[in-house]
């Protein structure tokens, strides 16, 4: 099975970024791609007034695009992740009233309809070399992880960006049988530079899947800059394809009969003990005036149960 991740410079010009994505999306199915992966936030990039300027539901151009166009040329096309407008169901902005925004990828197969939807879960809250980032003051996190199938039935677990510090969520989605996991993203430059490709190839090996990512290249206007390399990666950790620093997309060949080789000579997912994994009891708040609590016994000390 051939897959390819596109690599865009997305921009707040929505017809412009629509010419990029389907021009790049067509080259990648005349080499031969048959499941296609876009970069988070393709469609529109930018402030975010920017981005609820260039919002729109499921409905509107950017998945009407995708949808005719996985249509036509018969792949499956994972639209990297839109800002979708929730109509009458996310909560409203204290400072606007305006309601929030999702981030929301989507799974379109070869006959053009909607195989399954993502609203990415983990919201990026953060400082990056002195830069704040605050996802979640205009879109609301998604609730539900999601596995999708293409049409050769092939199991797909769905992220998007950030998403990809979370081992917990792709564990999940390994254990519900995904093979390959999809991956849409803005990866800042400081991150893709220092973090990327460790990230990637980690859970790959942990999951023992396939990691097809595609990430947004260059600048942004109001959002930064975009590192690049758009990866994919195969279940021993190796770099199949890597795109280079401008638009463009990777192709590469995935062999899901050495996958079930490496899943079945180191079985790792199968040797998994879950009645031995407990989480961690949160600390309850002190109360003033209270006495300390003992101090635990360190993790393997005699007495520990967890």
């Amino acid at each position: 099975m051939k897959v390819a991740a596109v690599q865009l410079s997305s921009t707040a010009d929505k017809a412009a970024n629509l010419d990029v994505a389907d021009r790049l999306t067509r080259a990648a199915a005349a080499d031969g791609a048959r499941l296609i992966v876009l970069p988070e936030k393709w469609s529109v990039i930018g402030s975010g007034e920017q981005l609820r300027t260039g919002s729109e539901t499921l409905d509107g151009p950017a998945i009407s695009w995708a949808r005719a166009t996985a249509r036509e040329l018969g792949v499956d096309l994972v639209a990297g992740s839109i800002v979708e407008r929730l109509e009458g169901t996310a909560p409203l902005l204290q400072s606007t009233g305006e309601a929030k925004l999702a981030n929301t990828s989507v799974h379109v197969d070869p006959k053009g309809e909607i195989k399954a939807v993502y609203r990415k879960v983990h919201m990026f809250d953060v400082e990056i070399d002195g830069r704040a980032y605050h996802e979640s003051d205009v879109e609301q996190a998604g609730e539900e992880i999601v596995l999708s199938q293409t049409a050769d039935g092939v199991q797909l677990g769905m992220s998007i960006c950030y998403d990809l510090r979370f081992p917990e969520l792709y564990r999940i989605l390994a254990i519900e049988g995904a093979l390959v996991m999809v991956l849409p993203a803005a990866f800042t430059l400081p991150t893709t530079r220092d973090h990327w490709e460790t990230l990637l190839r980690a859970r790959a090996i942990e999951n023992q899947a396939f990691v097809v990512a595609a990430n947004q290249i260059g600048s942004h206007p109001g959002a930064g800059r975009s590192g690049g390399r758009s990866m994919i990666v195969d279940p021993w950790g190796i770099v199949l394809a890597q795109a280079q620093d401008r638009e463009g997309h990777v192709v590469a060949d995935i062999d899901l009969e050495r996958q079930r080789e490496i899943r079945s000579q180191l079985p790792a997912l199968a040797n998994r003990r879950p009645a031995a994994y407990r989480w961690p009891e949160p600390e309850p708040a002190a109360q003033p005036g209270a006495t300390a609590a003992p101090a635990r016994e360190p993790l393997g000390s005699a007495g520990s149960r967890r």
